[in-house]
Order: structure tokens, then sequence, then C-alpha cells
């Protein structure tokens, strides 16, 4: 390595370093605002809160790692040129291109060390602060109840859209889970209103008042599933009885979690991605078949149209009795039970095909976890060519322009990037496309200002310039007028 590499690696680490360091407490406090409903009334010590954000601290590092190279490499190589650095090298026969290599080698180890932190230390991260999350919530479980979502308390999974009282003891639009030995939601309680009451240390009372509950019935034949899918009950008051004995003996050191897509390395998740869209696969199959026999449709053969006047439909001669029947009533029964049968038909598809879409989602968030470790690979290696030729070729407005380009590249990638893993959990678009999409958006854009930079052109900005002054030529007649 010469003295010149040595020099900018040196220059570029310092401002690496504190750039990072910079984004990193930023991102730290957003966090701490975003979990202190968690932490907020639990009696906990600073070890313990120490701990929460040193577990969580790891996945932070893929977030702020590509701003923080964009941004570094900017200010390096944009502080360079506004001292005449380049000027120095070029006089010497050193290239803009030639100093960039360096850097460019040095980035490519540090987006291959960043996908071993992904796969190795995030992971670890994750597993830590997910127990320790699970864990905190067995604290006083009456405060970890948070408006909006679901929260796990025992057995049961209520969500609320409001508490209030000066214990925030009562609750609004109530929905209860009570999961049952298989770990299916058999039972649902819906209420207007509900309160939370502590009897002792070992039980919480739920009192919910105004609502129904439903049950799934588990009967021993198709038919009888048919007629009585499901149970319901209006009530003016009812009483549940939480044990929470065991919340007051809570290690949090404790691991029960082990098996969620981010805990898991790459080989990890593609064994488990695999075996989920197997799963997936086999559940649809049969599903097809056992609705199809369940609902006596039946496939019709091949046919040609010499043979489809020759088609024996077999009809029950009574049916078509009861069709041809004079008497209106009987006919209308038939036709009530064949559109409540039909409902029910419908009902089952709809529950069926949000039970496939959540299957689905999970395979695809496996996916999308394993091609997000590799782009960051390249991530990393694109966004300091971008910074660095950005900042060598904008000799306009010192950094201030070069800085704000930065910012929108970034944000327009970072977007992208939700917008693609957002899509791809719907299934709109493929995992691959959804995790690569920001990458190769911004792959032709740094490629082309690389090749700016070896030309040693800079960028044009009469345009901007002619716009600028026609807007203050508008603004000057609107003053005059």
């Amino acid at each position: 390595m010469k003295i010149l590499d040595k020099y900018i690696l040196r220059f570029y680490l310092t401002r690496f370093l504190g750039v990072f360091a910079i984004c990193f407490l930023i991102f730290i406090i957003q966090t701490f605002w975003l979990y202190i409903d968690e932490l907020a009334g639990k009696g906990l010590d600073i070890i313990t809160i120490g701990k929460f954000f040193i577990y969580f601290s790891p996945k932070l590092v893929p977030l702020v790692l590509p701003l923080s190279i964009l941004l570094a490499s900017l200010i390096t190589y944009g502080t360079l040129s506004e001292n005449y650095e380049f000027i120095a090298m070029k006089s010497n026969g050193i290239s803009i291109v030639r100093s960039m290599v360096a850097l460019f080698i040095f980035h490519v180890f540090l987006g291959i060390g960043s996908f071993y932190f992904s796969n190795h230390v995030v992971t670890l991260g994750e597993l830590k602060s997910y127990n320790l999350r699970k864990n905190l919530a067995k604290l006083k479980p009456t405060l970890s109840i948070r408006e909006g979502i679901f929260n796990d308390i025992g057995d049961l999974n209520i969500k609320v859209s409001r508490k209030y009282g000066d214990n925030e003891q009562f609750l609004e639009d109530v929905i209860l889970h009570s999961i049952s030995e298989d770990e299916i939601n058999r039972i649902v309680v819906k209420a207007k209103t509900g309160e939370v009451r502590n009897l002792n240390d070992n039980y919480l009372q739920l009192v919910l008042k105004n609502g129904n509950r439903y049950e799934d019935l588990n009967p021993s034949s198709a038919s009888e599933k048919q007629k009585y899918p499901h149970s319901k009950a209006s009530f003016d008051e009812y009483i549940l009885n939480i044990d929470i004995s065991d919340f007051n003996n809570v290690n949090l050191d404790e691991e029960n979690y082990k098996s969620t897509y981010k805990m898991q390395k790459i080989n990890q998740l593609k064994t488990s991605s695999d075996t989920l869209e197997i799963k997936f696969n086999k559940e649809i199959e049969i599903f097809s078949e056992s609705f199809l026999i369940g609902h006596t449709i039946r496939k019709l053969p091949d046919l040609y149209p010499n043979q489809v006047q020759n088609l024996d439909y077999n009809l029950n001669s009574s049916f078509i009795g009861i069709l041809d029947s004079p008497e209106p009533y009987e006919l209308n029964s038939v036709l009530t039970r064949a559109n409540n049968e039909v409902d029910i038909y419908l009902r089952q598809l709809d529950n069926k095909k949000k039970t496939f879409f959540l299957q689905q989602k999970l395979i695809n968030l496996h996916k999308l976890t394993i091609n997000e470790r590799y782009s960051l690979i390249f991530a990393c290696i694109f966004l300091f060519l971008i910074g660095a030729s950005l900042g060598a070729i904008i000799r306009k407005g010192g950094l201030g322009l070069p800085l704000v380009l930065s910012i929108v590249i970034f944000l327009t990638y970072h977007y992208i990037g939700v917008f693609g893993k957002n899509a791809a959990e719907d299934n709109s678009l493929s995992p691959f496309i959804g995790s690569w999409i920001s990458t190769f958006i911004i792959a032709p854009f740094a490629i082309y200002l690389t090749k700016i930079v070896s030309m040693d052109r800079g960028f044009n900005f009469s345009f901007f310039d002619r716009l600028y002054l026609i807007f203050k030529n508008i603004r000057s007649k609107n003053e005059q007028n």
C-alpha cells in the first residue's frame, strides 16, 4: 500500500467513525422512545435497561452502515476536492479513480464483514432482545397491554383500542383470543368495554361487558361441521380470572423463543423456508381435495363437442320434482338452503385464504431476510462509489449541494427498499426482487458517476442556473406589481 492510499484511508476512517457514531446515537435514541412503554413502570434496574439497549444495538448496524458510508465518502472526497488535493494528485499523474482503489477494496471487505455481522451478531442480538421483551412483558402484565396491538397475557391474547382511568384499568373495544392446547385460537371474545382488576398477586380479573363469545366447534363429521361451524353467545358481563402466579418469578435471562426467522442464520433460513414451502403446498393440495369432496363438487371429464349431449348429470329425481312443483314455498326453501350453503362455502374459503396468505407471508419473510443480507454487501460498495464520486465531481457550492443530493439518494434507496419489502411480504413481488430492487436502482447511478469521475468531468448546472434566473425574474415582476 502506497503512502497516498494510507493517507486517504486514514482520512476516510476518521470521518466514517465519526458519522457512524452520530447516526448510531440518533437511532439508539429513536429506539428508546419506541420501546419506552415496555420499560416504564416495570421497576427495572440500570443493568437490565443496559442489556436491553445492548441487545438491540446490533440490528441497528445494517440500517446505520449504508448512510454512514455514503456521508463519510462524500465528506472525504468533497474535502479533498475543496482543498485542491486532487489537483496535486493529477499533477503527479494520479487520477481520482486511482485514489479510490484502496477505499474500494476496503468497502468490499466491509461489505463481506457486514454480511457475517448480520448473519451471526445480529441474529444473536435478535434472540436476546426478543426473549428479553417477552420476559419483560410478564412483569406487571396489566402495564404491558398496549393499545392497538395484540398482547400476550398467559394463554390469552388481548387487543384494546383505548385504555383510560387512573391506573389505565378501563378498556374499550376489547378483542380476546384464548389459545387452546393445540395452539389454535378456537375461542374469540369481543366486548365494547372492559375492566382489569387485581385480585391479588397471583390472580388478575378481567371483566368484559356488552359483547359476544365465539367458539369454533370440532365435530366428528364433515356434515356436522357444515351445519355447526361455530357457536355464538351474547353477554352483558363476562368475567375471566387469569392466573399470573408465574409472572411473579420471572427470569429475564430465560430464552424460550429461538425459532423466529430473524434469529436464524442463512443455512437455517434456507432449511426453514424449504420446510415451510413444502408444508404450505401440501396443505393447499389437501384442502383442495377435501373441499371438493366435502362439498360434493365434481370435476367434469374433458368433453368433446359431440359428447356434451350424451353427458349424464345424474340429477336426483326428487330435486327435479321440487323445482317443477307449483308450490312456491318449496322452491323458496330450496333456494334459501342453497344460498346458505354457498355463504358457508365462501366463508370457509375466505378464512382459508387468510390463513394461506399468512403462511405465504412467513415464507416470503424468510427469503427476504436471506437476500437482504447478501444485498447489503453490494449496497456498501455502490453507496461508497456514489458518495466518493459526488464529492469529487461537484465543484460548486462546497459540500452543501453534494450533502443534499446524498441524503436524497439515501432516502430514495431506503424507501424503495421498504416498498420492495412490503410488496414482497404481500406477494406482489418476488422476495428476490423485493430485497434487491433498491440495490439494482442505485447500481447504474454509481457506475455512471464513477465513469464521469474517470473522464474528469463535473456536473453541468447551467440548467439549474437558468431555472434560478427564471424564478428570480418572476419573483421580481411580482414584487413590482
